[in-house]
């Protein structure tokens, strides 16, 4: 029995020193193999009753002592890796103060939603309301009611995006104008902003882009209200000493119609690059609603007159922040977006 002794005293020294190396889990499973309840150092003291009774007393302080000095081992070793992973817990969590902190960036209103943002509230503070009508949209609102029959040419200037026979993504918000005048009676004041789509993609155009389109209605609305109100659109939104100027033009739903230039900002008039040395940028459109459009939204012509106007989002934006193409608004370099951070 004493060599079985001292061939467990081997084997554990021999485990023990090989689990060094390995984790604390493979020192409990060899703890387990020798002082588990069913471990072969605790067979020995059940083997002790086999044993001649002369040689009981140093058969059990041999067991006794071999029991003491394996519980010593595996508890130094297991005090021995517990410091191992504790020091490379410690060195993977290790943080250089001198390292430069880490800040999370702060995001940044898109250039196109500031400007709608500030149109939004330079209308409302003139007494507009805002509606947003469905970006699909019904052949009858988008083209019908607005003066545009099916064979009329202004429908070859759309290109637009048909989903079904009479349905469609909308070309332009002024279809939310049609729905507001179906359904309430003048006096009536709206901003009708939102994306539209048309099948036009260059440097100045996108297949997706946002419009904002204006309406008022009501007895005795004439031009001069319409030329007074973007007027001080252009002053509140780019400077004070900006001008506005209408040119005759052509849009079905408006009689008479005009486009609409701004001072140029850049040089104040005097004639640059940006607006090709004429001092003006033609900025929107705008005109009287057309008699026919009053009409087919059940509203009398000879009684009430209004004018619309109607300006694309991103138009403004590339001139306010002197961008000279559209396609960088959409392609998501935070290079560009960066520098609208308030």
């Amino acid at each position: 029995m004493q060599e079985h002794i001292e061939r467990i005293r081997a084997d554990i020294a021999a485990g023990i020193e090989k689990v060094k190396d390995g984790t604390r889990q493979e020192l409990f499973e060899l703890k387990m193999k020798y002082l588990g309840k069913t471990g072969e150092i605790s067979a020995l003291s059940k083997g002790m009753r086999d044993v001649p009774a002369e040689q009981r007393p140093a058969m059990g302080k041999l067991v006794s002592e071999v029991r003491a000095w394996a519980e010593e081992q595996f508890d130094q070793t297991e005090a021995l890796l517990k410091k191992k992973e504790l020091e490379a817990r410690y060195k993977s969590e290790r943080i250089d103060v001198t390292m430069p902190a880490r800040f999370a960036e702060t995001g940044t209103l898109h250039p196109v939603n500031i400007v709608k943002k500030e149109i939004i509230e330079c209308f409302e503070g003139m007494g507009f309301d805002i509606y947003e009508g469905p970006e699909i949209e019904k052949d009858y609102y988008n083209f019908q009611a607005l003066n545009i029959p099916a064979d009329h040419p202004a429908r070859d200037m759309q290109d637009t995006f048909f989903i079904t026979g009479e349905y469609l993504l909308r070309s332009q918000t002024s279809s939310g104008q049609i729905r507001v005048m179906e359904n309430k009676k003048p006096p009536i004041k709206i901003l009708s902003p939102g994306r539209v789509y048309r099948s036009d993609s260059d440097a100045t155009h996108s297949p997706m882009f946002h419009q904002m389109e204006g309406l008022v209605v009501d007895k005795g609305i004439t031009l001069c209200d319409l030329k007074g109100i973007l007027d001080e659109f252009a002053r509140r939104m780019f400077t004070k000493e900006t001008k506005t100027r209408l040119r005759p033009s052509y849009f079905p739903f408006t009689e008479p119609s005009v486009e609409v230039d701004l001072s140029c900002h850049n040089c104040g008039g005097k004639g640059c690059r940006i607006c090709k040395g004429t001092g003006w940028i033609e900025i929107l459109g705008a005109g009287m609603v057309n008699r026919r459009v009053l009409e087919n939204c059940g509203i009398d012509p000879d009684e009430y007159t209004g004018f619309a106007f109607g300006m694309g989002l991103e138009r403004i934006a590339m001139i306010k922040y002197g961008i000279n193409d559209m396609r960088y608004l959409f392609e998501n370099d935070v290079r560009l977006l960066k520098q609208f951070k308030d």
